[in-house]
């Protein structure tokens, strides 16, 4: 199994969960973040006072697939995803040791 974590920009969230969903994926979980990268943050102008954004709001998705997904599923996420502009995010993918669904004790592929 793999573990799919990727940082998106959050008006992307929605596009890429029913692109998600048509492939396969059942379930993911949602979280809102802030970080920064490549962009460094940016400047903005609030009632004529000039201040530092250090940090950029962004959508994190975890998502638990087969090994064999994984690949179609980062595919999806970056297509989905992408607007060319700098900020778009970030993929990882990790080795999942096990998985255990709390309410019946299924484990590995089954808990997914």
């Amino acid at each position: 199994m793999k573990l799919i974590i990727a940082a998106i920009k959050p008006f992307k969230l929605e596009e890429v969960r029913e692109a998600l969903t048509e492939i396969g994926v059942r379930g993911m979980m949602v979280t809102e973040i802030k970080g920064f990268g490549a962009q460094s943050g940016h400047t903005e102008i609030y009632r004529g006072a000039e201040y530092a954004v250090n940090f950029v709001p962004k959508v994190k998705l975890e998502i638990v697939v087969p090994a064999e997904m994984a690949e179609q599923v980062v595919e999806t996420i970056q297509t989905k995803a992408r607007t060319e502009k700098i900020g778009d995010g970030k993929i990882f993918v990790l080795d999942v040791e096990s998985a255990i669904r709390v309410r019946t004790g299924e484990r590995d592929i089954d808990a997914v």
